[in-house]
C-alpha cells in the first residue's frame, strides 16, 4: 500500500497486473482501514490524504476505481470529483458523513458513479466496487447483434464503449455509459428503476433509487435530450425509463 506523502510518482515496486484502487481519505485510520480491505482482495492500493495529491495521484497511477471522501483538506472531493472527471474514467465511490442528499445529489453532479454514507462496512465498499468491474462484461454487446446501434442521430459502440451524436463523440462516465448501453440494447422495453439498478450497479446495491434520475439527468443533458420531449432517453410514467428512436 502506497501513501501519497512523496506525491503522485508511481511506485515502481507496484506489480504492474491487478486493479488499481485511489483510496483519498484523511482520516488515516480509516484510509489505512479500508486500503487494507482493498488489498486483501486483490487490489493495487494507493492512499491519499488531501484533494490536491489526490488529482496529482490519479493522474500519476491512472486507477481504474476511486473511493472518495466529501470532507478532504486542500479541496473537498466534489472539486476533485470535478477534476478527475476531466482526464479519468475510474469508478468513483463518494464517501460522506453526512445523510444530507443535497451532499449526495451534488457529489453525483461532478461524475461520481455511487456513493456510501458514514458508518458503513468495507465489505459491502468491497462488494460494491466489484459489481461496478463486472459491469463491462454485463453489458457486452458481442453477441446481442451488430456492433453499431443507431437511434436517429445517435450512434452507439458498447464494444469500443463509444457515442456519437451527429457524428461529433460524446464524452460519458463508465456508469453514463453503461445506463446507456442497457437501454439501447433492448429499445422496446420500458425498465423500472430497480431494473436499471440491478443491470448497471447490481443486484446486491442497497439505497435510493433516485440515483438513477440522477445519472439519467448527467446523460440526457450529455445528449442534447429535453426531458419533457425526449428523442433519446424517454420517461415511461409510473415505471421508469426506456430508449427513444430519436425522432
Amino acid at each position: 500500500m502506497v501513501h501519497d506523502t512523496a506525491a503522485a510518482q508511481p511506485d515502481p515496486t507496484t506489480p504492474a497486473s491487478g486493479v488499481r484502487a485511489l483510496v483519498v481519505e484523511d482520516d488515516l485510520p480509516m484510509a489505512t482501514l479500508i486500503g487494507n480491505y482493498l488489498e486483501r482482495e486483490g487490489y493495487e492500493v494507493r492512499l491519499s490524504h488531501d484533494g490536491v495529491a489526490a488529482v496529482q495521484a490519479a493522474r500519476a497511477v491512472d486507477p481504474d476505481v476511486v473511493v472518495l471522501d466529501l470532507g478532504l483538506p486542500g479541496q473537498d472531493g466534489i472539486e476533485v470529483c470535478r477534476q478527475l472527471r476531466t482526464f479519468s474514467d475510474a469508478y468513483v465511490v463518494m464517501l460522506t458523513a453526512r445523510a444530507d442528499e443535497l451532499d449526495t445529489l451534488i457529489g453525483l453532479s461532478v461524475g461520481a458513479d455511487d456513493y456510501m454514507t458514514k458508518p458503513f462496512s468495507p465489505r459491502e465498499l468491497v462488494a460494491r466496487l466489484r459489481a461496478m468491474q463486472r459491469r463491462p462484461r454485463l453489458i457486452d454487446g458481442a453477441n446481442h447483434g451488430p456492433t453499431l446501434r443507431r437511434f436517429g442521430t445517435l450512434a452507439i459502440d458498447p464494444n469500443g464503449r463509444d457515442v456519437w451524436l451527429d457524428d461529433d463523440p460524446v464524452s460519458l462516465t463508465r456508469t453514463e455509459f453503461d445506463l446507456l448501453a442497457v437501454l439501447s440494447e433492448r429499445p422496446g422495453m420500458a425498465f423500472s428503476r430497480r431494473q436499471l439498478i440491478d443491470q448497471v450497479w447490481g443486484g446486491t446495491w442497497v439505497g435510493d433509487d433516485h440515483l438513477v434520475d440522477v445519472h439519467i439527468g448527467h446523460l440526457r443533458r450529455k445528449l442534447g435530450d429535453d426531458a419533457g420531449a425526449a428523442r433519446f432517453i424517454r420517461t415511461v410514467r409510473g415505471i421508469g425509463y426506456r430508449m427513444g428512436t430519436g425522432e
